[in-house]
């Protein structure tokens, strides 16, 4: 009898001592005025989250040097003119020969090194202001040039390489960067500059060219007219000729028969080809004009590979120097060197610590508590997950709005998801009342053994 009312004293002394706070003192949020700072209590509805999210805030955004592209340089060395061919005049022939060249194939047109390509979004979409590098807002069309590695540079987006592909399928390689990159728009790819398949013209010519190969097939007497046609008189056809150099073979169309054969005139001419007036028999005369289009052809390929290869290395160099500064930021970052937004977290959570908010974009309330484990179920009240945000108004200094989460529905999480944070929130969890009970008692525990003991022995 005397062993319980022993016991019973000492709990009773413990709830007594733990009722006025002299053994336990637990955090609380509570409502008013507390030591001179106004709490107001608001509960996480729908219609308060909307509330909440009107305060004005824009993320800390990352250097630049973090969306920007080693491969958004580089250019293409242009196509220079071809000289004039050195022709020197020969004798007349008494008869010529026709060889006509295989037919060209024929198919959709590919687009080469050199093309230049546009990019246009219809007038009046709302996308325009999505592509940010891509597009203006008061430019709806944009060129871009295939690069000597057969890509085309969008800043913001990267390397794009088309070089061999039709417009559609370049079209759709297109869209799917813009997609990787979140940028949807509706747009057109069309190729404004020809100039990667071309026919050089020469000889007896009014002005002799060199003509790009478009979206229409280029026939050879269209090809003569565009030059100004053939300046041999008619009383020269008998001995003047077409001359084409194809893939090493030379063909021969006499211009008599040319200009009386309507199927000779609807030649197909294809990229590389070398169309030579000739108004002598001597072959030789075509054929410097040809061994010259192949040592032009020759230098301009030993000048592309240069230039990708000065590209690629420039492109090393370009990424070297980005990496560079975003290690530095990184660097930087890990050291405090760089102002950072922060929230708060205490209480009831898995561990109480800071939470940088992110760049570029706002966090959710759910975000911070879910980051490194959530919140123990066995000690932290999920009815009681408070927001504490200061007042930002100079005359409310004390002010303190602690938003209040019931997450005794686990419905009501959704809203943390929407619940958007502010830099120096506090995420306050409160305890479980059973919570709070075990630590008093695991407070006073050994003193209240250590006095049982001794009335016990007495």
């Amino acid at each position: 009898m005397r062993k319980t009312k022993i016991l019973a004293l000492a709990m009773g002394a413990a709830f007594v001592l733990s009722s006025c706070g002299a053994i336990y003192n637990s955090p609380q949020v509570t409502s008013g005025t507390v030591d001179g700072t106004k709490v107001r209590v608001v509960p996480i509805t729908a219609e308060t989250t909307l509330a909440a999210n009107q305060t004005t805030y824009r993320p800390a955004t990352l250097p630049a040097v973090f969306s920007q592209s080693a491969g958004s340089g580089g250019g293409l060395r242009g196509f220079e003119s071809l000289p004039d061919p050195a022709l020197e005049p020969e004798n007349r022939p008494t008869s010529l020969s026709s060889r006509i060249p295989p037919e060209a194939p024929t198919g959709p047109y590919q687009i080469g090194v050199g093309d230049v390509v546009v990019l246009a979004t219809p007038s009046g979409g709302n996308s325009v202001e999505e592509l940010s590098g891509l597009l203006a807002a008061q430019n709806r069309r944009q060129e871009y040039v295939v690069q000597d590695d057969g890509a085309i540079s969008i800043p913001d987006v990267g390397r794009i390489p088309i070089a061999g592909d039709t417009i559609d399928g370049a079209n759709e390689k297109v869209f799917q960067a813009l997609v990787r990159n979140q940028i949807e728009p509706a747009f057109s790819l069309e190729v404004a500059d020809f100039n990667s398949q071309r026919v050089a013209i020469g000889g007896a010519v009014r002005t002799p060219a060199t003509l790009p190969i478009d979206l229409q097939p280029l026939y050879l007497d269209e090809a003569l007219s565009r030059v100004g046609g053939a300046t041999a008189s008619e009383r020269d056809y008998d001995y003047a000729s077409v001359r084409i150099y194809r893939d090493g073979d030379l063909y021969q169309i006499p211009l008599s028969e040319l200009y009386s054969d309507r199927s000779l005139q609807r030649i197909t001419l294809k990229d590389g080809d070398s169309v030579f007036v000739d108004t002598q028999f001597d072959l030789n005369r075509a054929q410097d004009y040809f061994q010259e289009q192949i040592q032009l052809t020759e230098s301009r390929r030993d000048a592309r590979r240069d230039a990708v290869d000065e590209l690629e290395t420039e492109i090393l160099l370009r990424r070297a120097e980005l990496d560079e500064q975003r290690d530095i930021f990184k660097d930087r970052l890990e050291l405090g060197a760089e102002d950072r937004d922060y929230v708060y977290l205490a209480g009831e959570v898995t561990k109480q610590r800071r939470f940088p908010l992110p760049y570029n974009q706002k966090a959710m309330l759910a975000d911070a508590i879910y980051d490194d484990g959530g919140i123990p179920t066995i000690t932290g009240n999920i009815r009681q997950i408070y927001v504490l945000r200061g007042s930002t108004d100079p005359r409310e200094f004390g002010s303190v709005t602690a938003w209040k989460l019931d997450a005794g529905n686990a419905a009501s999480l959704m809203l943390s998801t929407r619940f958007e944070l502010r830099p120096d929130d506090i995420i306050f969890v409160s305890e479980q009342v059973v919570t709070q009970w075990n630590r008093i008692i695991s407070q006073i525990t050994p003193g209240l053994l250590n006095s049982t003991i001794t009335a016990l022995a007495q």
